[in-house]
Formats: C-alpha cells, structure tokens, sequence
C-alpha cells in the first residue's frame, strides 16, 4: 500500500506528464499568428483553406517561425517552381490525436480509388488507380498494410507505389517523425513522373510536408508542396493545378482516416 507521501508525488508526476502533453495542447493563433480573419474562417470549415503559388513569395498560411524552420524552410531550400499550402483544423475530440493519425497514414491502400474533379473530363475520376506499400526503390514487392497500430514510433520510412492517372506508376519514399508536440509526414518522388513518355518531374523534384499537431481546437493540419519543372514542362503541363489535385487527395485520404477511426480505450495524444 502506497503511504500518502508516495501518493502525493505520484499525483505530481502525473500532472507533470499531463501538463507536458500534447493533449494540453498549444492553441491555434499560438501556432499560426499571422493569418487573418477570412482565412481563419476558412482553415475552421469542412474542406480547410488550400493555396497555390507560382514561385516561393507571397506564402500566405505560414506558421509561427519555429514550425515554419521545421516544415516549410527544407522544401523552400529545394527552390522550387511551384508551391501549394494547405491549412485546416479536424474537430478536437478526446479520444483522437497521434495515434489516429498514425494509423491512418498507414493505410495506403485507402488512397486507391479516391477521387478528384477533372476538368477536361469534366467529371470525378479516380486519382489513383492502385495504391500500395513496396518494399523499396529497386525492390518493388508489394507489401500488405500493417494492422491499426496502440503506438507510434518516434520515426519510420517506408516506399510506396502509386498508379497516377497521369503520371502512371510513380515512386515515392514516406518520412514520418515525432516528437512531444507535432508529427510529421514527408512525401517525395524517388522515380522521375513522366506524362506521354515526357520527364515531369525528376527524382526528388516533388516534395510534400504535412503536419499534425493536436491544439486545444483540434488537430490542426499544415502542409506545403513544391515541385520543381523545367520551362517546357511548365508550358505544357499545368503543374500548379497537379501538385493541388494530389495534395487535396492526400489531405482527403488521411482527415478521413482520422475521423472515421474508432476510438481506443487508452488513446495516446
């Protein structure tokens, strides 16, 4: 039996813990200072707010400049043509924050069969036509997704195969990493994207960063792609519109995740 003395400091370690949570969490503007009124209405809709840039001035969604060091400055270090933010915020709920996260960028074969709205078509079609893990960059094997995970680790990578409407099978490596307060999740191309036998993109020459971090209004999500093309792809494909197609997928994939995963019984922030 505990005496109460060892009760007491338990009791205070355990406010400790608590306190240093993520749960606790940060709050939005504390995170995002600088947007404005109009576009914080957006961020706190269903669909969030979602920019595209040509060149890398005028970014309007950036966040506070510790996070901004953190997820912004590697892609804008790459120099790249065209950039697409996107910012939005999935109601707070107590029993979801890393875990469900996690475990929902972990089902890549849920990006299969989602769909975006094609304009020379004129309807929604499929983005991906088949979506799976590989075992790496020379060794393609498929891989089955992992079960919902109780943990998440501190990093992981893994490869995936993606057959792009456009693009065909393209290639890219996944980075995730955590820490106490976000997680985040870094999408780039290990296999050059073409179009009708054309070179797009060259390896590496796309790159997407999302993170997550649970605020006390909820999970808040920022990501940030960039691609880099040369002048005569940029006249024949329309790659801002590319880039948002398939980060808007993305974004899709994974708040569906989120929200749809059940709740566990000792849920992690």
């Amino acid at each position: 039996m505990l005496s109460p003395r060892r009760r007491i400091l338990i009791g205070i370690l355990l406010m400790g813990i608590k306190a240093l949570s993520p749960a606790c969490g940060r709050s939005f503007d504390a995170l995002f200072p600088f947007l404005n009124a109009a576009d914080k209405a957006t961020v706190f809709s269903s669909g969030g707010l979602i920019i595209s840039i040509e060149g890398q001035d005028g970014l309007r969604l950036g966040p506070s400049s510790a996070l901004g060091s953190a997820v912004v400055q590697p892609v804008l270090a790459q120099h790249p043509g065209f950039l697409v933010e996107a910012l939005l915020v999935i109601p707070r709920t107590e029993t979801k924050g890393f875990i469900q996260v996690y475990n929902a960028l972990s089902k890549i074969r849920n990006l299969k069969g989602r769909l975006y709205h094609s304009a020379t078509r004129d309807k929604d079609i499929p983005l991906f036509e088949d979506a799976t893990r590989i075992t790496g960059v020379k060794k393609t094997s498929l891989l089955p997704d992992p079960p919902d995970a109780h943990a998440v680790p501190l990093s992981e990578t893994i490869y995936i195969r993606l057959k792009d409407v456009n693009f065909g099978n393209s290639y890219y490596r996944a980075d995730l990493t955590r820490n106490q307060q976000g997680l985040q999740y870094t999408l780039a191309n290990v296999k050059t994207l073409s179009y009708l036998f054309i070179p797009v993109m060259k390896e590496g020459k796309f790159i997407a960063r999302l993170y997550f971090e649970p605020l006390t209004e909820g999970i808040v999500l920022y990501s940030i792609a960039g691609a880099d093309v040369s002048d005569f792809v940029a006249s024949q494909v329309d790659i801002p519109s590319a880039i948002r197609k398939r980060l808007e997928v993305i974004i899709g994939w994974v708040v569906e995740g989120i929200t749809q995963a059940p709740p566990l019984e000792d849920p992690q922030p």
